[in-house]
């Protein structure tokens, strides 16, 4: 054969193969500058296939082509995969040959060994597969199929990528790669002083070793040797492997119907024709693999990471993130980053709740409460119509103490709340800092939306045709600007009706806690229970109403989520979002929205709502026209929204880990005991794979949005809960090696994902942070009683208030109570017993005594509390809101360093570019003057 001839074919061979990717590419110029030379070198062959003329005008128009992507059709001719046998390998991760790696697994049932019956199903299902997997064939990829050990129904498909196959995806998916090993020198840390300690909360260095930091740039397979490939097997490391099969998965047609093209393995999945699909997990998480070369990394992350004794050591975020991808990795990264932030709160709450504890004895206003000649002697008016009965205050002295430990935290470090909700803003700014670093340690700083591919359920809806407003080239959406407007509008009139559906389950516990309180007050307060003697001091109705309702409140909570997560996830399929991250961003602010009034409502009815309109016992306020609403406690709401808080969190914690670790663990247990082989051993690693739980699609979004939740609870109400902090930070302790030895041990791979950030969380968080401000300045001001005891303190306990000389609290139970004469009370409201030494009772308010000229009107002290709350919200919010944009404009984003480094980066791809176009530049003049030549040739010749 002529070189000529030879030359064209692997022109021709070469663009076959890119076609079969699923891609149009346009031929390397090399080829055309290599045929160029040939013609020169040959002149006179007659077996020359392309005329120079037409070959030197290809090759000016296409060196200046880019490429497009678009669906691969359906294949002409049927493929079959070839089956082998298990050959005693189960650590292997190799097809038989042992050379190529398996890339990915898919599993199915034979269809051939299914029931008579159901066999026109079957073989549907056999013709949809096959044509599935000879598309991937056409695409590039390699298969192999193996029976099952356990079950000889079930078929294992294994896929492999080769080398030309990685490197034209690697490029469709702009996925960076190393060009140049890092040569800026990486500041030292400031605990490398403390090393001899430091050392021993890292991960062994012996185990994991630090990886070399490499500059990297977007891959280009004509620009392949100026990337640092020293081994093309390990190129393209595991998860990169993993996550281009699953994009041309994703992607291969299966069954044409009319105008409409199926495909995708995910649909596959749904309709029951492949039964699972994964990544390989590369050996068993507690046994090192006996195959040489293995690396091992699932074992280390399960030895250092995951494993309860190694709790106490910082993750190996950098492993993570080569063995599961960015997206878990920055999950992690972010996880770890929080749970350090809570341990500074930690520690401040747990020491003002200590204070608090011990220093409870020895409070005035709480000597007063218990005392049995102040606080035994003040009768007060019964808080329910008719059944209920006088009481004594002396009966709230533990509910009073247990108020007294979270007053003293107000003393101590909520009265400045700039303290704790400066640590949020900290938390937050040194978070996105954190994670600039990260963005450029793994590769995600240029990760942009446009580089991001729509999802195939968008594309295989796309029957619209527009003009993109940004490159004005036309293309196919799947809506037009009015549907779209509908399919908004539908979602956001679900989403508001499931919220008045939580509204109106508010109300419902709301009655409930009216009617709970009432008859609690008619038992706990009858002198004829002895049974309820020995309790009757710590079982206050206000607390045995507030924790019934609190647990009815949970269990509501956790149905109706339960119900929501199916119609938020239905209404965001409705939408059709485009891209992956647009669908997960969609989700995201459904499900927080709902979360957020869901989780958060009974504590701001309870912060906010309870007690502040109750009337007073002469003219009561009624819900409804027939439930009088209910009061809070001589000492404030605050002990019921501390209630309300704990069993919601605490309840939360202990179902999530539930759901998380313990389900997990007994469907795989009852999946071994069900499947009948004899040793793990003799089964394959792919199988063993296939004995794992499937994560989810959207698995971490239900671990962000814990979290974020939790995050709410300890920022928006850490004013009522000093323990908050500590709780979550013992939670997270936790939730961090669950979650890990969770993924690592009872889960299948996850096929690896690109993220830059957290997402639509992070604009969730900053918004929380800005509406704690105001929720602890509220609840401060108007739940807890602080600002009344100061008012009392600086100004009615001493002249021309008060009768004491000096700055003290004595007295102010007795000011804080106003006086109501039983004789006022109406015909509806009268209680059926009165005892007969009493004419006045006492009730919580700030009000004239009978007799005066407004009498049961608001007193001068009220109107100095209301005065005094609505400075101090003011005030702290200006406070708290300035120190937020002063800390927010000081710490930069991105830290100088990785500005640097980031630069460089820069430089060096910039310097690749014009080395590569000079080159072309060289070879077209190269080949102008071969053509010259070779016409000068001619006409001598002639």
């Amino acid at each position: 054969m002529h070189v000529v001839t030879y030359a064209y074919k692997i022109f021709v061979w070469r663009g076959r193969e890119r076609e079969r990717a699923g891609i149009i590419m346009f031929v390397d110029t090399s080829y055309f500058s290599c045929m160029a030379h040939i013609a020169y070198l040959f002149p006179n062959s007659p077996h020359t296939d392309l005329p120079l003329f037409s070959l030197c005008s290809m090759y000016d128009t296409m060196e200046e082509e880019e490429y497009e992507f678009h669906s691969v059709d359906l294949p002409d001719e049927p493929y079959f995969c070839p089956q082998v046998e298990f050959n005693n390998k189960p650590d292997s991760l190799f097809f038989n040959d042992g050379v190529r790696r398996i890339d990915f697994i898919l599993v199915y049932e034979d269809e051939d060994k299914k029931d008579f019956e159901k066999r026109h199903t079957f073989q549907r299902y056999k013709r949809r597969r096959e044509t599935f997997e000879a598309s991937l064939m056409k695409m590039g990829m390699e298969l192999e199929a193996t029976q099952s050990v356990t079950d000889e129904k079930l078929m294992f498909l294994k896929v492999h990528m080769p080398w030309d196959t990685l490197c034209t995806y690697a490029e469709v998916l702009h996925i960076k790669l190393p060009i140049q090993p890092n040569d800026l020198s990486s500041r030292p840390s400031p605990w490398r002083f403390f090393s001899c300690i430091t050392k021993h909360f890292y991960p062994n260095e012996e185990l994991i070793t630090k990886e070399a930091e490499f500059f990297t740039a977007p891959f280009e397979k004509k620009r392949l040797e100026y990337f640092h490939v020293r081994d093309k097997d390990v190129f393209f490391t595991a998860a990169m492997r993993s996550r281009m099969a699953y994009y041309i998965l994703s992607r291969a047609p299966y069954e044409i119907r009319g105008n409409i093209k199926k495909f995708g393995v995910t649909k596959l999945l749904d309709a029951g024709v492949y039964k699972a699909a994964y990544p390989l997990h590369d050996c068993r998480f507690n046994v090192k693999s006996q195959e040489e070369g293995c690396p091992n990394e699932r074992y280390l992350l399960y030895e250092e990471w995951a494993h309860p004794k190694s709790f106490y050591k910082m993750q190996p975020l950098n492993l993570i993130r080569k063995y599961y991808g960015e997206k878990v990795g920055i999950y992690f990264a972010w996880l770890g980053f929080y749970t350090r932030m809570l341990a500074l709160a930690a520690v401040v709450g747990l020491c003002c709740f200590i204070y608090g504890y011990t220093t409870q004895e020895t409070s005035t206003w709480s000597k007063e409460v218990c005392d049995p000649e102040i606080g035994g002697k003040i009768v007060m008016c019964p808080q329910c119509d008719r059944e209920c009965k006088y009481w004594t205050l002396d009966s709230t002295c533990e509910a009073s103490k247990r108020i007294l430990c979270i007053f003293r935290c107000f003393l101590l470090s909520h009265y400045c709340p700039v303290c704790f909700l400066s640590l949020v803003t900290l938390f937050l700014e040194f978070w996105k800092r954190y994670q600039a670093e990260l963005e450029y340690t793994w590769d995600t700083v240029e990760f942009l939306e446009q580089e991001e591919l729509p999802r195939p359920e968008y594309e295989a809806k796309c029957i619209y045709e527009r003009k993109n407003p940004v490159t004005g080239i036309k293309e196919n959406v799947p809506y037009t600007a009015c549907g779209r407007c509908v399919r908004v509008s539908i979602g956001i009139g679900t989403v508001l009706f499931w919220i008045l559906l939580i509204i109106a389950s508010i109300v419902a516990i709301i009655v409930y806690r009216l009617a709970a309180f009432f008859a609690f007050s008619t038992k706990l307060r009858s002198q004829d229970l002895k049974e309820l003697q020995t309790l009757k001091e710590y079982v206050t109705p206000q607390m045995a109403t507030s924790v019934t309702a609190s647990l009815i409140s949970f269990v509501i909570i956790m149905i109706l989520n339960i119900l929501y997560e199916r119609v938020a996830i239905w209404i965001t399929d409705f939408e059709l979002p485009r891209t992956k991250t647009d669908y997960e961003n969609s989700l995201t602010m459904k499900m927080f929205l709902f979360q957020f009034v869901n989780y958060y409502s009974s504590c701001f009815y309870i912060a906010f709502a309870k007690g502040k309109a109750v009337g007073y016992p002469g003219d009561p306020a009624y819900l409804l026209g027939k439930y009088r609403n209910e009061e809070c406690d001589p000492g404030g709401c605050l002990i019921e929204l501390t209630t309300q808080l704990s069993i919601i969190m605490g309840g939360k914690a202990i179902l999530n880990n539930i759901q998380e670790v313990l389900l997990p663990w007994v469907k795989n247990l009852i999946f071994r005991y069900c499947t009948s082989a004899a040793s793990e051993k003799l089964i394959p690693r792919w199988e063993q794979d296939y004995q794992l739980q499937a994560l989810t699609k959207l698995g971490l979004f239900y671990e962000y949005l814990e979290m974020v939740i939790q995050f709410g609870f300890v920022t928006l109400f850490v004013a009522s809960f000093p323990l908050a902090p500590v709780l979550a930070l013992v939670n997270n302790i936790f939730e961090i090696r669950v979650d890990a030895w969770k993924i690592t041990t009872q889960f299948r791979r996850i096929v690896p994902e690109k993220a830059q950030d957290i997402g639509a969380w992070q604009p969730i968080l900053q918004g929380i942070a800005i509406l704690a401000v105001a929720t602890n300045a509220m609840i401060i001001a108007f739940t807890s009683d602080m600002i009344p005891r100061l008012v009392y303190y600086w100004s009615f306990s001493v002249y021309p208030y008060g009768d004491h000389s000096n700055n003290t609290m004595q007295g102010y139970i007795n000011s804080s109570l106003s006086i109501f004469n039983i004789a006022d009370f109406s015909n509806n409201s009268k209680p059926m017993s009165t005892p007969y030494n009493i004419t006045t009772c006492r009730y919580r308010d700030f009000r004239n005594p009978p007799g005066h000229p407004r009498q049961y009107q608001y007193n001068v002290y009220y109107w100095h509390v209301i005065a005094a709350k609505m400075a101090f919200i003011i005030v702290v919010e200006h406070i708290v809101y300035l120190t937020k944009f002063i800390l927010s404009y000081v710490i930069p984003d991105v830290p100088y360093a990785v500005k640097e480094q980031i630069k460089r980066e820069k430089y060096l791809t910039q310097v690749i570019l014009h080395e590569t176009n000079l080159k072309l530049v060289t070879r077209r003049y190269t080949v102008n003057n071969f053509t010259f030549l070779y016409l000068s040739t001619q006409t001598q010749i002639g």
